[in-house]
C-alpha cells in the first residue's frame, strides 16, 4: 500500500511541477503516462523513475540526493530560508550578523549555497602574538553555468573572558577582557614548500573585533569565489590571521585563552559537541540564469488576487482548488530539509459561454469559446493557472551541500480561461 502511495504521489507530483511544460515530456512519454495503467509493475516502477530523474533534473540535481545522518546544515542557512520563505511577514528579521555585502547578494540571488571546510586539508601555525590557519573549500559541486555575485567567509569567536578578580561581594566571577583583537582573511597564491612558512597571500578582507562579545564574523571574498569558479584563479584556499596585539601584556593562560577563542579549527578548542554548528562556513549567492526571479517574499499580488478570486464565482466555474504536495510521501523529506510540503494548488473547473470577466479570459479564449457556442467539434477553453508564485526550497544536494534555492512557477495564484 505504501508504495502504491508513493507511486500515485510522484505522479501527481509530476503533474502538477510539469503544467505547462509538456516539453518535458516526449510524446511517447505521455502516452506511457496516460496508459500507465495497463502497464506491469516492472513497467510503472522504471516509468515513475523517469519521471522522477526528471523532476530532479528540473531542480537541477543529476540524482537523488542520499545524506548522511552525520550531515549538518547550518543554523544560518535555516535563518536564510526563513528569511526568503516570510510570506510578507515582516517581524522575521535577516540573520545575526549577516554581512551587509551578503544582505545586498542575496537580494539578487537566486540560489545560495554553503560550504564547510576540508578539515584534512587544514593548517595551522602559532606564532608569536598570532594565529594563522589555513583551509581548503571544495568548491567543484558548483555549475559551470552559475554566476557568483558575492560570497561571504564566515567565522565564529566566543567571548573572551578575563582573569578572575575579586569584587565588592568577593565572588571571584570572571569578567570580559574587554580588549580588542584583528581578524585578516587572505586568499593564498602559493602554499610554501617548507613548514612553518606563511604562504603568498593577498588580503581580502580585515575586522578589528572586540573581546567580550560572541557572535558570528562576516569576511567579503568574493572576488576571489568569483574568479576560482569562473575558471579565472586556481583554489588555494583561504588564510585566516588572528592577531592578539595585547598578548604581551597578558599573563600565560589569559594569552591561551585568547588564542584559542577564535573557532578556525577543530583544534583551537576542546568543546568537540558544539564544532559542526561553529565550523567556518563559506557562503556563496549565486544566479543560475534561468528566468528573472530572484529569492524574495511572496507579497506580490497575493492579496488582490485572493480578493479577486472571491468575486462572482460560479460553484462549477474556473477557479483553484487545494492541492497540498507532501514531500514526505514521495521520501524526498530526506534530503529536502525545508519546507515539509508546499500548497501547489491546482485550477479546474468549467469555461462556459459567455465567458465572465472574473475568467481573466484571453481574446483567443473568448473567440475559441464563441466558436464553440455555435460549433461543438471545437472544444471550450481550458481552466489553466495564468498567475504563479515561486517557493524556496533548503536542500542537502547530491554532494552533501546545504543549499537554498528560489524555484519559479511553482505555486498557483490564479486561475482563468485560455
Amino acid at each position: 500500500m505504501v508504495a502504491v502511495v508513493r507511486s500515485l504521489m510522484v505522479l501527481l507530483l509530476a503533474q502538477v511541477l510539469l503544467e505547462g511544460a509538456a516539453g518535458l515530456i516526449p510524446e511517447v512519454g505521455r502516452r506511457r503516462y496516460s496508459e500507465s495503467g495497463k502497464q506491469s509493475p516492472e513497467q510503472s516502477e522504471s516509468f515513475l523513475k523517469e519521471f522522477e530523474l526528471r523532476l530532479l533534473n528540473m531542480f537541477g540535481l543529476k540524482r537523488r540526493p542520499t545524506p548522511s545522518k552525520q550531515a549538518v546544515v547550518p543554523q544560518y542557512m535555516v535563518d536564510l530560508y526563513r528569511m526568503h520563505s516570510a510570506n510578507g511577514d515582516h517581524s522575521t528579521k535577516r540573520p545575526k550578523n549577516m554581512g551587509k555585502h551578503a544582505e545586498r547578494a542575496a537580494s539578487k540571488a537566486n540560489t545560495i549555497r554553503s560550504f564547510h571546510h576540508e578539515e584534512s586539508m587544514e593548517a595551522l601555525t602559532s606564532l608569536k602574538g598570532k594565529t594563522i590557519q589555513q583551509f581548503y573549500f571544495n568548491l567543484t559541486s558548483v555549475p559551470h553555468e552559475e554566476l557568483i555575485t558575492s560570497a561571504e567567509l564566515r567565522i565564529y569567536r566566543d567571548q573572551v573572558m578575563g582573569p578572575a578578580i575579586p569584587n565588592n561581594s568577593s565572588t571571584g566571577e570572571s569578567v570580559p577582557a574587554g580588549g580588542l583583537h584583528r581578524i585578516n582573511i587572505y586568499e593564498i597564491f602559493r602554499v610554501p614548500a617548507t613548514d612553518g612558512a606563511e604562504p603568498l597571500a593577498r588580503l581580502l578582507d580585515t575586522r578589528l573585533v572586540q573581546d567580550s562579545l560572541s557572535r558570528w564574523e562576516s569576511f567579503d571574498v568574493s572576488t576571489a569565489v568569483s574568479q576560482w569558479t569562473s575558471g579565472k584563479g586556481h583554489n588555494q584556499g583561504f588564510m585566516v590571521e588572528v592577531l592578539h596585539p595585547e598578548e604581551k601584556k597578558m599573563d600565560a593562560e589569559h594569552a591561551q585563552r585568547r588564542n584559542r577563542h577564535v573557532r578556525v579549527s577543530r583544534s583551537l578548542h576542546t568543546d568537540q559537541d558544539s564544532w559542526p554548528q561553529a565550523r567556518p562556513l563559506l557562503v556563496t549567492y549565486s544566479h543560475d540564469g534561468r528566468g528573472d526571479s530572484v529569492l524574495h517574499t511572496r507579497e506580490k499580488r497575493q492579496a488582490a488576487l485572493r480578493k479577486q478570486r472571491r468575486k462572482h464565482q460560479h460553484k462549477a466555474s474556473c477557479k483553484r482548488h487545494a492541492l497540498y504536495v507532501d514531500f514526505s510521501d514521495v521520501g524526498w523529506n530526506e534530503w529536502i530539509v525545508a519546507p515539509p510540503g508546499y500548497h501547489a494548488f491546482y485550477c479546474h473547473g468549467e469555461c462556459p459561454f459567455p465567458l465572465a470577466d472574473h475568467l481573466n479570459a484571453t481574446n483567443h479564449a473568448i473567440v475559441q469559446t464563441l466558436v464553440n457556442s455555435v460549433n461543438s467539434n471545437i472544444p471550450k477553453a481550458c481552466c489553466v493557472p495564468t498567475e504563479l508564485s515561486p517557493i524556496s526550497l533548503l536542500y542537502l544536494d547530491e554532494y552533501q551541500k546545504v543549499i537554498l534555492k528560489n524555484y519559479q512557477d511553482m505555486v498557483v495564484e490564479g486561475c482563468g480561461c485560455q
